[in-house]
């Protein structure tokens, strides 16, 4: 199968995939860009097709660089998170992931980063110097910031930023993180940072739905409720219609709410949110990410990579364990004909999105 993916890889103009495409392509219906996804995905075996959902992090606050060349080498993960480091150090992380995974015959990587405009300074080091979100205040400087982020990603490889953030800012977590209180003006932001960004053959990524705004609490440390009505939806709603490709669902419970109640739940590990809500009623196509895995709102959830994915997540962030991850969704798979397909179409959609980002020329 390595030989074989590899032979794809060099000759893919000779089976006549010669046409690009960029992440505009991505939501749009294409009839050549359908065939070349089926004849990636066609040529993987379902371990190299669901290590395609799991993203650990490297950096100060991920893993070690050695644990993750090990995953690496079995071609047991999709992507990479940046998190914490240098340019320097996340040029040359990109550099030598992507050779480990191509010399080996598997798929190229995509490299994110949380790179919003307060954090991206602190998350790596020796990035262009930008003003806190909350503190933007114009239309033309979101364009301008969103400009100066994307290239520094550019310029290192990353593919992916898990930004902006559409919550309100009274929650004290994202309080500076946040466009602000008043939503017009959030999701005007939102919409030109996402538009700017993706623009750039960057994905952008809303975050943190159903909406961290307006609960009391840090999922970090536990899991938070949100009591009753989701206030901040329908923020979402422009997002989706304006094009944005993903959305990284939040470690938040739903309850006193009759149809969406998460039943003691974090967000990410259910249905009922992220494919009742977010797929089948806001109508999203695009890539759906957790937030980390490894968060105290989380991480006391049994097997919640699996619940994730169960729940209809595409990238699982993150995992303490991305082995017992890979084997359980293997598992269940094997045994459950309906989640298979459900696998396989977050997996095409990976698929998908490595060719509209040019990893796969």
């Amino acid at each position: 199968m390595k030989f074989l993916l590899s032979v794809f890889f060099s000759f893919q103009l000779f089976f006549g995939f010669s046409q690009s495409f960029t992440l505009n392509s991505f939501l749009a219906n294409d009839s050549i860009l359908d065939a070349k996804v089926d004849s990636i995905f066609n040529s993987l075996n379902d371990t190299s097709r669901v290590g395609q959902m799991i993203v650990p992090a490297i950096g100060r606050l991920g893993k070690s660089r050695a644990h993750v060349f090990n995953l690496a080498n079995k071609g047991w993960i999709g992507g990479i998170l940046l998190l914490n480091g240098t340019i320097e150090e996340f040029t040359n992380d990109v550099n030598q992931f992507d050779s480990v995974m191509v010399n080996n015959g598997h798929m190229p990587l995509i490299f994110s980063a949380d790179a919003e405009p307060t954090l991206v300074n602190r998350k790596i080091i020796g990035s262009k110097k930008v003003p806190y979100t909350n503190t933007i205040h114009s239309i033309d400087s979101v364009e301008m910031i969103a400009n100066i982020i994307s290239g520094d990603l550019l310029d290192i490889g990353i593919n992916q930023n898990y930004a902006p953030v559409i919550d309100a800012s009274p929650n004290m977590v994202v309080s500076n993180r946040s466009f602000g209180l008043n939503m017009d003006t959030v999701i005007e932001f939102s919409k030109k940072f996402i538009s700017t960004t993706q623009n750039q053959n960057l994905i952008a990524t809303a975050k943190h739905f159903p909406g961290h705004g307006y609960v009391k609490g840090d999922t970090h440390k536990e899991l938070i409720f949100i009591d009753g009505e989701m206030k901040e939806v329908e923020n979402y709603i422009p997002l989706i219609n304006s094009g944005v490709i993903s959305i990284m669902v939040a470690h938040l419970a739903v309850k006193n709410n009759e149809q969406y109640n998460t039943f003691g739940l974090p967000s990410t590990c259910s249905k009922n949110i992220v494919t009742n809500l977010l797929k089948d009623s806001l109508g999203f196509k695009g890539l759906i990410v957790t937030d980390a895995l490894n968060m105290g709102g989380v991480v006391n959830v049994e097997s919640n990579g699996l619940k994730a994915a169960q729940a209809g997540c595409d990238q699982l962030l993150m995992p303490i364990n991305e082995e017992k991850v890979l084997m359980d969704i293997l598992n269940e798979l094997y045994n459950n004909e309906i989640f298979k397909t459900q696998i396989y179409s977050s997996v095409k959609k990976i698929i998908r999105l490595k060719i509209c980002l040019g990893k796969i020329n």
